[in-house]
């Protein structure tokens, strides 16, 4: 299956649209590092997998940081933007609306297991419909069903302010600036936007914060940086309190969830 050349204002091509008929259908991208697949919906639901490289996913008025071996799921007729924080093999699986396998209405992070990247591949290279793909398709629909979840997903504000702060805080995740510091910066009250945190968040200040660095941490270590380099950058005072903080997280140590499979 060619690679299908991208630009922001293209749609996907008519032939790749599932349909009753053709529940899934994949579409093949390489993406250079910062490229961006600006805001749009589709009627489908959509598997992003990228083979290799970091993806920066926005949708639901919240963040995704989806590294290499892990998928995010869209819903059918939400609005997202895909990202590229390095050179990326992008995947889409497009599922038919009537073949949904999640019966939610908001994104999840998935792992892919070694099975399901191995199926990936397989209905990457067909180039026909026919028995062979509604199998593999069906195995596709089990193996997401059962997939792991992961607990990557980083509300974003709507309040103006706060989303200027919470922007801020991501493009610098070290940042040692209190609330108070913010407040200066933002043209509100420490005690607004603590109270503006709990209200469209539900969470304070520094949970939020917590949050954001560990969901940052996935695009650093994906991209090799040494464990101690990741906590220096995230703002942690050693190695050891962030892969505490990572595993009392994510279930597993940092160099364990990112082992090749």
């Amino acid at each position: 299956m060619p690679l299908v050349p991208l630009k922001h204002t293209d749609p996907p091509p008519s032939n790749t649209t599932p349909s009753a008929e053709r529940k899934l259908r994949l579409v093949a991208r390489d993406l250079i590092a910062h490229q961006v697949l600006k805001p749009h919906s589709h009627p489908w639901g959509q598997l992003t997998y990228a083979r290799d490289g970091m993806l920066h996913v926005i949708a639901d008025n919240s963040t995704w940081f989806v590294p290499p071996l892990r998928a995010i799921w869209i819903p059918p007729n939400m609005v997202h933007e895909i990202r590229t924080m390095e050179t990326a093999q992008l995947r889409a699986l497009y599922t038919y609306a009537g073949y949904i396998p999640f019966p939610i209405e908001h994104c999840i992070v998935l792992e892919v297991s070694p099975l399901l990247r191995e199926l990936i591949h397989s209905v990457e290279s067909l180039d026909e419909p026919g028995p062979r793909e509604d199998h593999l398709v069906q195995v596709i629909l089990d193996e997401l069903v059962h997939a792991e979840t992961l607990p990557m997903h980083l509300a974003m504000p709507r309040d103006k302010r706060l989303k200027s702060l919470c922007e801020s805080l991501i493009a610098e995740p070290s940042s040692t600036l209190t609330l108070e510091d913010f407040a200066q910066q933002v043209g509100a009250s420490a005690r607004t936007l603590s109270r503006l945190f709990e209200q469209d968040l539900g969470l304070s200040f520094g949970q939020w914060r917590q949050q954001m660095r560990l969901t940052r941490a996935t695009s650093l270590i994906a991209s090799g940086l040494p464990l101690s380099r990741v906590a220096s950058e995230l703002g942690y005072t050693s190695q050891s309190a962030f892969s505490a903080m990572f595993k009392k997280t994510f279930g597993k140590s940092p160099s364990a969830f990112y082992q090749n499979k």
